[in-house]
């Protein structure tokens, strides 16, 4: 499954605007764990990237598929919006 060089890069700035860390967007990339490591990414910060995420790219998450492995990293996440635009 390859990610998309612009895929991950929306993803990215939704994730970094919906949890307003702005100033740690250098340093996140497709490795970074997200669950666990990001204070910001609460079950309510889970929902709104989800809806702003929905609403980006005009794709629809089933609440199944909102998993911990889909948010352990910027990579598996965008892994989802890919295979949803797919």
């Amino acid at each position: 499954m390859s990610l998309t060089g612009t895929t991950i890069d929306d993803v990215k700035a939704v994730l970094v605007s919906v949890l307003g860390i702005e100033d740690r967007a250098a340093a996140i990339g497709p490795d970074t764990q997200l669950l666990g490591n990001l204070p910001e990414l609460d079950s309510m910060a889970v929902l709104e990237l989800i809806a702003a995420l929905e609403e980006r790219f005009g794709v629809s998450v089933d609440d199944d598929e909102v998993t911990a492995e889909v948010f352990d990293t910027l990579g598996s996440l965008t892994a989802l919006i890919d295979e949803k635009l797919a």
